[in-house]
């Protein structure tokens, strides 16, 4: 397994391979790079497709210390390194979202473009605060984590029964100290709004119209952006990428050709025929 060597952790990732402009893909909270795995099908061998596990997650292996997503912005920055790339799209769901955009702010020059999912630049909520704490509380009793689990994954990925069981069936055997450091980050994490000016490279925005991010915070990062294509997905939940791959897909793909390669914009699209969920986008 190929790992990128920081101060104090190892970086799983996983690298397509190919000469194509690279996409460095992060993922949702409590998961992991395989759930861009239907990314990977469609989206390869135009685009050279790298995925990576956080901090407290999947394959990484690191101290159990606590973290910011500006430790892990720096983590992604070391997989880039360890690549020998000058410069990626960066992107990811919620989480792997809140990552790319700090690596965008930390180091301007290495990101070509930006696609960010079911993300925010907002701090959390005091009712998201509380609502974790007692989440977190309950995780740690062996009773009341299976039911836990199957609300959690209810809420992220929606009626999707395959989805949702096999990743229960990972939540329910994690450390549940490795799943409270992580959580410190999301907690954590700043308010970046008055940013977000700062970041000038083409950027995507996907909101899942029943994610947990309001849309009047993604509509606010993506009005914020200097150059920031938004487009909803309707119906679909934060885990939109595995829930909903046609969509994301080609809405990744034709963002990246208008921006990152142009001269490709006649090549076939993901897939032909009709998207099975409609999407709406507001320039």
């Amino acid at each position: 397994m190929p790992f990128a060597r920081a101060i104090d952790a190892e970086i799983h990732y996983e690298d397509s391979g190919g000469e194509g402009p690279v996409l460095l893909l992060g993922h949702e909270f409590l998961m992991d790079r395989t759930m861009f795995n239907s990314q990977r099908a469609a989206l390869t061998p135009e685009f050279r497709l790298v995925t990576w596990d956080a901090r407290g997650h999947g394959d990484t292996r690191d101290e159990g210390l606590p973290f910011t997503y500006w430790t892990c912005a720096r983590d992604a920055l070391t997989v880039l390194d360890q690549l020998g790339v000058e410069k990626a799209v960066l992107g990811g769901i919620s989480q792997g979202g809140f990552i790319a955009l700090r690596t965008a702010l930390l180091a301007p020059e290495r990101v070509s473009a930006l696609v960010l999912v079911s993300t925010e630049a907002h701090e959390p909520t005091s009712a998201e605060l509380a609502n974790a704490r007692r989440f977190l509380d309950k995780w740690h009793e062996d009773a009341v984590r299976p039911a836990l689990a199957n609300h959690l994954a209810h809420s992220l990925i929606g009626e999707d029964e395959g989805h949702r069981s096999f990743w229960v069936r990972r939540w329910l055997t994690r450390d549940a100290h490795a799943t409270e450091v992580a959580a410190g980050a999301l907690l954590t994490r700043d308010c970046l709004l008055d940013r977000l000016a700062e970041i000038t490279c083409p950027t995507l925005v996907i909101h899942p119209t029943r994610s947990g991010i309001p849309r009047a915070h993604a509509r606010e990062l993506a009005d914020r952006l200097p150059d920031a294509r938004y487009l909803e997905i309707e119906g679909a939940r934060q885990t939109v990428s595995m829930t909903h791959p046609l969509p994301v897909n080609i809405a990744i793909q034709d963002f990246l050709r208008d921006n990152v390669i142009p001269r490709a914009v006649t090549s076939p699209r993901v897939r032909t025929g009709e998207t099975p969920v409609s999407r709406k986008a507001e320039q």
